[in-house]
């Protein structure tokens, strides 16, 4: 099991589970309401940030030994489940890997291992084995953005979650992290995590 397990056998929607049966009209027409509202608001966006200060170098602050303490809340806030993680980050040039060992609050543990490339204009591109083809990101002032699809297999099932991923830079240590999961346009839940490097 992963970090998003319970969220997604809960509210993930699946043609075995008939959801479409359980939607009630009202509820679609005020949800198709607030999307096309919360459509036309402004979104945050890399370049709101770039300001701001201390400036965030991925290559500088991902490099050596990093601990990091997150949890997962679902769409009404509950705290799911909690983890920590050890990095270990490296980079040649412009090639950078990260080596990420999650241990879970239920004990069970996960490794990913990112493999991110630092293009031009503070531009990043990213793979690893559980992403579905390239993640992309981009740093401004000392934000970062960072998008990509996750496989997360539940039981027999593996589904395809979007991620919108948000991480500023507080001092040379610290870095914030919040994470938006969604699938189909709808949001599953977030994940928050505090970076610390050594």
């Amino acid at each position: 099991m992963t970090t998003f397990d319970p969220v997604l056998k809960a509210q993930t929607t699946t043609r075995e589970r008939g959801w479409w049966r359980r939607l009630a009209l009202p509820g679609l027409i005020l949800s198709a309401s607030f999307s096309l509202l919360t459509g036309c608001a402004d979104t945050p966006k890399p370049s709101d940030y770039a300001a701001e200060r201390p400036s965030l170098d991925l290559k500088t602050y991902f490099n050596g030994e990093i601990t990091a303490h997150g949890l997962f809340t679902d769409r009404s806030g509950k705290v799911v489940r909690r983890f920590t993680v050890l990095m270990n980050c490296s980079w040649s040039g412009d090639q950078g890997i990260l080596d990420e060992d999650f241990t879970y609050s239920d004990g069970k543990k996960e490794r990913r291992v990112w493999r991110l490339t630092r293009h031009a204009d503070g531009r990043y591109t990213g793979t690893a084995d559980d992403v579905v083809g390239q993640a992309e990101g981009q740093v401004a002032g000392n934000a970062f953005q960072w998008k990509y699809t996750l496989k997360l297999p539940v039981g027999d099932s593996v589904y395809q979650v979007q991620f919108d991923d948000w991480m500023y830079l507080m001092d040379d240590r610290v870095m914030l992290n919040k994470a938006v999961m969604s699938k189909f346009g709808f949001r599953l839940g977030e994940v928050t995590l505090a970076f610390y490097k050594r």
